[in-house]
């Protein structure tokens, strides 16, 4: 990148990267900041493209797929029970792309503010751990937001804690080792950090995200070359702590397990007396959206119903199991996608998914040969994107705005990591 003034640096370096730094606070305050943010940069970027007449950032091919995942986005809103809502989703969802590019691209001009970022995460944990607990012992936050019971910290009714905490982690903890070593003092700090944000994950009462911090460890302890010994301590010391706590008070135990149980109807429970049913998928409400999203599939396979209209087909007595079919998606984005935009765009998806399985297994590999094919760094970026595409879980909206810029978050930070070799 190249600047004729300060003025332009300010305007299309630091401005963005300031916004960027700021982004995992502005997703503790919801959708609108963070997204706000991301759509800034997009555009930031799009006109210094313009104004120096270089387009060159946008020769990748990870992009050229992305564009044409976009165009068929918006070619399935215009024809596919279309509406206003799906046809907005669709032509803004540019702006992720276009983010990544910019990240990208400020990343290979001068990447020293990857350490601001990094900060800006552990402050925001900080704050949550020291909050999160002393809402669970108190029964209020520090500020006087009214305690629940769920563990909820700023995130209030939205109940999403350890989803952010969970969702972060694995860059927050690539980033740690990347700048940190046992050497150092805020190192032992960072330990319990790990351990404390772990343990408030579990006591969020997210059963999801609990799974997602598991799954990202075991990535992390079978993959990674030196993090082994560290990422089996964190995870050991976490899971002490949570049997204390769940020992002194049953409560979140009986949420993140018992209840899970229940759900899956793979114990008795006489209140809901439904062991005639058969095994749940994770609960009969999550089972009759899947089936409710597979018959809209079969009905629809190549373009499904459109763009986020699970919601408006869900109801519609050939799709419908029961009254419990209806959401606004069928909360697992694979069954999402099949249903909405059909077989077309679930290629997109399984081609990622193929491609970071190949990479991931060829990773093994050459381990077994005492060779590195990705850093320990990668790892951790690895294990954080492997949690949004993890088939087997419930998941959010794949449109949804906070999701798809935690997600964007990993994508720039990785490709960045792997051209720097």
């Amino acid at each position: 990148m190249i600047f004729s003034s300060k003025e332009e640096k300010f305007f299309f370096y630091d401005f963005p990267i300031i916004l960027f730094t700021l982004l995992p606070f502005f997703l503790i305050t919801g959708p609108f900041f963070s997204d706000l943010a991301i759509s800034i940069i997009s555009l930031l970027f799009l006109i210094y493209c313009w104004k120096k007449k270089n387009f060159s950032f946008f020769s990748k091919n990870y992009f050229y797929v992305f564009i044409i995942f976009w165009v068929y986005l918006i070619i399935n809103s215009l024809i596919n029970n279309f509406n206003l809502s799906s046809l907005k989703i669709s032509f803004f969802y540019f702006r992720y792309g276009v983010f990544v590019i910019a990240i990208l691209a400020l990343l290979n001009f001068d990447d020293k503010f990857l350490k601001n970022f990094f900060y800006c995460i552990l402050s925001c944990f900080l704050f949550l751990i020291v909050d999160g607990f002393y809402q669970y012992f108190f029964l209020k936050s520090i500020f006087g937001l009214p305690g629940a019971e769920r563990i909820s910290s700023f995130f209030g009714d939205e109940k999403i804690l350890g989803s952010y905490l969970s969702r972060l982690w694995p860059i927050f903890f690539g980033l740690s080792i990347l700048f940190y070593n046992n050497k150092d003092k805020l190192f032992y700090l960072l330990i319990i950090i790990f351990i404390l944000s772990e343990t408030l994950i579990f006591l969020s009462g997210e059963r999801v995200a609990f799974f997602y911090i598991n799954l990202s460890a075991v990535f992390v302890i079978l993959f990674s070359k030196n993090l082994l010994k560290l990422r089996l301590v964190t995870l050991a010391s976490s899971i002490a702590l949570i049997i204390l706590i769940s020992y002194l008070n049953p409560s979140a135990k009986e949420r993140m397990i018992d209840k899970t149980l229940n759900q899956m109807n793979l114990v008795k429970d006489e209140k809901q007396n439904q062991n005639n049913e058969g095994v749940f998928i994770f609960s009969k409400q999550h089972t009759h959206h899947y089936i409710t999203a597979y018959k809209m599939f079969l009905d629809n396979k190549f373009i499904g119903v459109g763009v986020k209209n699970f919601r408006n087909f869900c109801n519609n007595p050939k799709y419908e199991k029961s009254h419990l079919s209806c959401s606004n998606h069928p909360h697992n984005i694979y069954f999402q996608i099949l249903s909405e935009i059909g077989i077309i765009g679930f290629s997109f998806l399984l081609f990622v998914l193929l491609y970071y399985a190949y990479h991931v297994f060829k990773h093994l590999h050459l381990k077994f040969k005492k060779k590195v094919y990705f850093n320990d760094f990668e790892i951790c970026v690895l294990s954080g994107i492997l949690i949004y595409i993890w088939p087997l879980a419930p998941t959010g909206n794949v449109f949804n705005n906070w999701l798809n810029i935690l997600f964007s978050l990993y994508i720039p930070i990785f490709i960045w990591s792997r051209n720097s070799k």
